[in-house]
């Protein structure tokens, strides 16, 4: 009788698995395409608050080198 049970479970928990994978499926792929776009979005963010600040301090270094040679 032991072997009945070791067998039925055998079968039953990969058709579980199968059926909760397939569930998941139809979620996780709505929540991860959202996350996705709003970390793109911060990213891009980023990249231009980046850009001003490289070019603030392209202005600065410019008037550090015109300050220092005409000591």
């Amino acid at each position: 009788m032991d072997w009945f049970w070791l067998l039925l479970l055998l079968i039953i928990c990969p058709l579980m698995m199968v059926f909760m994978m397939f569930g998941m499926k139809g979620t996780h792929g709505q929540g991860s395409h959202s996350s996705q776009s709003q970390m793109d979005w911060t990213l891009h963010e980023d990249y231009n608050e980046l850009k001003v600040q490289n070019e603030l301090m392209k202005i600065e270094i410019q008037k550090l080198s015109k300050n220092s040679s005409a000591k």
